[in-house]
Order: structure tokens, then C-alpha cells, then sequence
């Protein structure tokens, strides 16, 4: 299927500000799923509130756009009532980990099958720049004018340890790597959790002096090194990318059936 035939054109163009990351997650969550050969009929997608929550707005699956922070106890949902289906939750960095955090962590302990996609732009987008929990020590934002005091959660870390049984972490720049974790992520049977760093040049990028989508694109392909790679042995800071849990577990709508 010609991956235009995903979209709904009476939508576009889109609201996403120019250089967003959004849409390049968008287009290679398409391109996983064309290259999977899933129908359209068989994909949930489910959205909270925020930028990257449009998405299901732009794609022509069936499709829920919820309230803010909510998107996987609605997936949870979807899920128990119709297991067969591919449900795949987008959602930011602000609405999956702050007001939605409850429901992250406890989607990962049951292990349901659900992808979680996280847009991580480390700042809340839509509602006006405020700092999210996936904004480093010291960067800047409308709500921490001097650079926030708080510590960012590690997203792999927070899932794997929540009991994840997929975690993967990729960036807007590495488009190829993001469609191969896309596509394993939605296979895998279990909860899945791709942490996607995707700038946002219009808040977060311009409240710290970030530079254009270009500039900031190129700090991920600078700023990470593939897991175990020689680049990460080289310089230890280096974010590291790939694929970090990958676990067969007993997955929660399987187990609800086996003790009906």
C-alpha cells in the first residue's frame, strides 16, 4: 500500500512548527508498518494531549484521541476488549511520564501489549514550553527561566526497571535505526517502550540556545553511540541507542485468558 494511503489529507497541512521531529516519527512509524504488511484495520492507535498526540488525527487507522496523560489506560482498554488487534500509543515526554506516569509504569509491570512510542523533546510543546520530566539539570524553559533544579528521568532505565519487556531507545536522526526498533517494537508480544529523542527548535532549542532542527538532529547523531559500539568505549557520556531489553515474558491479555 502506498504509505499516502495511511494519511488523512483533510488534515494537512499539519500544526507541527517547521523543523519539528514529529513527523519524522510519524513518517517511519508508517514505514514500519507498510514494511510489517499490517492492515489498517487491524491498528489502534491512541493519543493523549500534547504536540505529538495530533498524530492520530493525520493517520487513517482507528484511532482515539484521549485526555491528557491518559492514552495508555485507554490502549489498556482497547487491548482487553479486543486482543487481536495492533494497539501502538504515541505520546510525549510530559504527558506519558508526568501526569501519565502512574499508567506507564504499571502497563509496563503487567507487560500488555502495547507500544508505547515516546517523542521525547525533553519540554511540553503545546502548552507553552514548561519543563517536563525528561529535561535535563540546568536547561532552560518558560517555567524554570534559570534552568530547572530537577533531574531527568532515564526512560530506559524507568521502563526496564517498571518491568518493560521490550525497551529500545533511537533519535530523529537515525531514521533507518528507528524504523527497524518501530517494526520490532510492534511485533514484540509484551510492552514495548522506544524512547525517540525529536527536537523542538521553537521551545526548547530556542530557549537554550540550541541552534536550528538542523544543528540540534545533528547533536543526537553527535551526542549517542549505538550500545557496546567503539564510540560509546570511547567517550563513556555518550546517550547510548538500541535496543536494551528484548524478553519473552508472559504477556497480560494472554495470561487473563488462560485463568478464564
Amino acid at each position: 500500500m502506498p504509505l499516502k494511503d495511511f494519511l488523512r489529507k483533510r488534515f494537512f497541512p499539519h500544526i507541527w512548527c517547521p523543523g519539528c521531529g514529529h513527523g519524522i516519527v510519524m513518517a517511519n512509524m508508517v514505514r514500519a508498518i507498510e514494511k510489517l504488511e499490517l492492515e489498517k484495520n487491524e491498528i489502534v492507535l491512541v493519543s493523549g494531549i500534547g504536540c505529538s498526540s495530533r498524530i492520530t488525527g493525520y493517520l487513517d487507522f482507528h484511532t482515539l484521541h484521549t485526555i491528557h496523560g491518559r492514552a495508555l489506560a485507554f490502549a489498556t482498554g482497547v487491548k482487553m476488549g479486543r486482543p487481536d488487534l495492533t494497539v501502538i500509543t504515541p505520546m510525549g515526554d510530559g504527558d506519558a511520564l508526568a501526569i501519565g506516569g502512574n499508567h506507564f509504569i504499571h502497563a509496563a509491570r503487567r507487560n500488555i501489549d502495547l507500544t508505547a512510542i515516546i517523542m521525547n523533546n525533553s519540554i511540553y510543546g503545546m502548552t507553552g514550553g514548561q519543563y517536563s520530566p525528561m529535561t535535563p539539570f540546568g536547561m532552560r524553559a518558560t517555567t524554570a527561566t534559570c534552568g530547572t533544579i530537577d533531574h531527568a528521568f532515564d526512560l530506559v532505565d524507568l521502563a526496564r526497571g517498571a518491568g518493560a519487556s521490550f525497551v529500545a531507545r533511537t533519535t530523529t536522526y537515525h531514521a533507518k535505526e528507528m524504523i527497524e526498533i518501530f517494526m520490532k517494537a510492534i511485533k514484540h508480544k509484551g510492552f514495548s517502550v522506544v524512547d525517540v529523542f525529536s527536537q523542538c527548535p521553537t521551545y526548547y532549542g530556542r530557549k537554550n540556545e540550541l541552534g536550528s532542527a538542523v544543528d540540534m538532529m545533528n547533536s543526537y547523531k553527535e551526542g549517542t553511540a549505538l550500545i557496546g559500539s567503539k564510540k560509546k568505549e570511547n567517550n563513556p557520556e555518550l546517550i547510548e541507542r538500541g535496543i536494551f531489553v528484548e524478553e519473552e515474558r508472559p504477556e497480560y491479555t494472554a495470561s487473563c485468558n488462560l485463568l478464564r
